[in-house]
C-alpha cells in the first residue's frame, strides 16, 4: 500500500511510536491514565491492523481491516484533540501529531475507497 512515495505501514508504525512516547509522557510528568490509555490503544492498533489486511484473505476483508483502521485513526484523532483542548498536550506537540493522524486517516479513507471501486469494477467484468 504505496501512496505517492510514502509507505503507509511505516507512517503507522512511526504514528504508533510517537503515540507510545506521548502515553508515557502524559503518565510520567501529567499524571494522566485515562485518555492516554485510550490513545494508546487506538493509536498503536491503525497499524497493526494495517498488517492484518496485508494478508488478507480477500478483497472484502481487505476492505474490511482498512476500515477499521481508519476508525481507530479518527479515534485517535478525537483524544488527541481532547488532551489538548483539556491541556495535556502542548500546542506545538498537537500540531504535529494532529497533522499526522489527519494524513493518515485520509491516506486509509483513499485506501477504502479505491479498493471498493476497484472491486465494483473487477465485479462487473
Amino acid at each position: 500500500m504505496l501512496f505517492g512515495d510514502k509507505d503507509i505501514y511505516k507512517r503507522c508504525y512511526a504514528f504508533a511510536l510517537r503515540i507510545v512516547n506521548a502515553y508515557k509522557f502524559l503518565n510520567s510528568e501529567k499524571n494522566e491514565r485515562v485518555m492516554s490509555k485510550q490513545l494508546l490503544r487506538c493509536g498503536t492498533s491503525v497499524g497493526a491492523l494495517l498488517c492484518e489486511a496485508k494478508f488478507a484473505q480477500s478483497r472484502a476483508d481487505f476492505v474490511n481491516k482498512v476500515s477499521v483502521a481508519l476508525k481507530e485513526a479518527n479515534e485517535s484523532l478525537y483524544w488527541i484533540n481532547l488532551l489538548h483542548d483539556s491541556g495535556y498536550i502542548a500546542t506545538a506537540a498537537y500540531d504535529s501529531v494532529c497533522r499526522e493522524a489527519n494524513e493518515i486517516t485520509s491516506i486509509l479513507a483513499s485506501i477504502v475507497k479505491n479498493t471498493k471501486e476497484n472491486t465494483l469494477k473487477y465485479d462487473s467484468q
